[in-house]
């Protein structure tokens, strides 16, 4: 993956920490594969875009982020070691964590089961929770940014950079900073930021983990941020059978689009899901690293990953767009501007947005709906038989979709799956 061409491979910052490979790069940052010389250990060296070393709003703000997190202990969080800046080089040193992120599991193994999702979800939210109760917010809660080591810990990466990067001089006032697919509505439509903006994205990932699909769909990242202003995260149970109403029930309050009436942290929303394994009976499991990075022109499929001497499941129909579903009431103030311009990039996606309006701009359409925002949304068993809206077999089926062969776990029955809970 590394470029022969990188001028920072073999690099040794404060003659102290050697760059060997790189790891991955983004919009806003590269992670190399480094060696601590002093203590002659593997770390992770995240070294950020070159714009933003001159900045010196970034640097105070990325220094106090570095510090912050630096100052948290919890097995759900990557370990951040150090901090520093090098001539033109501006880097954060962390625990190196052998093994792939989320999204790669994800594209290989196609969605997950209930009990996959919750042993993802607790240790994501724990290391979230743990970062709220001390006045931090992720900013970009996304599978790329949650971590799985070869001995299945499962780390929530990337504290803190969102928020420097968005008070940097060089950003101007008007771009969203995060991934469209995952951001709350508020950081499209207001500055006003908080923990429950991270527990609305973390809301979003675990709908994409059940269903393989993201719940809104978008021409361009701008449209598909909108998108979340006007319409509700529909149940992942509404899109794929054999998902309890309780886990459905978590989604969707996580996922209100007015957050007071969300989980207030991730602590919170942990502890309902604890409930809800313990009230369903959900077994242990342990989430396997990737075996192998994806490949591009191969899209999840749950039915091509299966161990010989099982029967292949048929894969499920193609995922319909679920934005249409459950649609609330719009927010017609907050679509006052009109998109004219996007900037999207591999990790973090920036959107600008300008608010002159232009001749013949029209603003996303709204639907009406007799719910109000302040009225909280609660599981129900489905009576929608749109195929637009649902697969083959949900809400009751025993197939409900997900790859028994990849994960199967003791106890659970196979290959029926999990039956649907009235």
């Amino acid at each position: 993956m590394s470029s022969p061409s990188d001028p920072l491979l073999g690099r040794v910052l404060e003659r102290r920490y050697r760059i060997d490979a790189t790891l991955a790069r983004g919009g806003m940052s590269a992670v190399y594969v480094g060696t601590d010389l002093r203590l002659g250990r593997r770390i992770a060296i995240k070294v950020m875009d070159a714009r933003y070393v001159g900045d010196p709003q970034f640097l105070r703000r990325f220094e106090f982020e570095a510090r912050a997190v630096a100052g948290l202990s919890h097995p759900g969080l990557v370990a951040v070691y150090d901090q520093s800046i090098d001539d033109d080089v501006a880097y954060l040193v962390m625990e190196l964590v052998r093994g792939g992120s989320l999204r790669e599991l994800l594209r290989e193994r196609g969605p997950m089961p209930p009990h996959a999702v919750a042993a993802i979800g607790i240790p994501t939210l724990g290391g979230l929770g743990t970062a709220h109760r001390a006045g931090l917010v992720h900013r970009d809660v996304k599978p790329e940014n949650i971590l799985i080591s070869d001995t299945g810990d499962v780390k929530v990466a990337d504290f803190g950079l969102v928020r420097a990067v968005s008070e940097a001089g060089v950003t101007s006032a008007s771009v969203i900073l995060g991934t469209a697919a995952y951001l709350s509505p508020e950081q499209v439509s207001s500055t006003d930021i908080d923990a429950r903006s991270d527990v609305y994205s973390a809301g979003v990932m675990f709908f994409e983990l059940l269903t393989g699909q993201q719940p809104f769909q978008g021409a361009t990242p701008l449209a598909l941020a909108y998108q979340r202003l006007s319409y509700d995260v529909p149940a992942p149970g509404d899109v794929v059978g054999g998902v309890p109403p309780e886990i459905d029930e978590i989604i969707l309050r996580a996922t209100e689009r007015d957050p007071a009436l969300r989980y207030p942290d991730g602590f919170a929303m942990q502890h309902a899901l604890l409930d809800a394994v313990d009230d369903l009976g959900l077994p242990p499991f342990t989430v396997p690293a990737p075996t192998r990075p994806p490949r591009a022109s191969r899209p999840p499929s749950p039915g091509r990953w299966h161990r010989p001497g099982r029967p292949r499941l048929p894969a499920p129909a193609p995922p319909a767009p679920a934005s249409g579903t459950r649609v609330g009431r719009p927010d017609t103030t907050q679509m006052n501007t009109t998109p004219t311009d996007t900037t999207q990039t591999n990790t973090t996606q920036t959107i600008t947005v300008r608010t002159t309006t232009t001749r013949g701009a029209t603003t996303p359409r709204t639907m009406r709906t007799s719910r109000a925002p302040s009225v909280r949304r609660t599981a129900r068993p489905s009576t929608s038989t749109s195929p637009a809206t649902r697969r083959p077999g949900a809400r009751g089926a025993h197939w409900s979709g997900w790859c028994w062969c990849c994960w199967s776990a003791p106890g659970w029955p196979w290959p029926d799956g999990p039956q649907a809970r009235p």
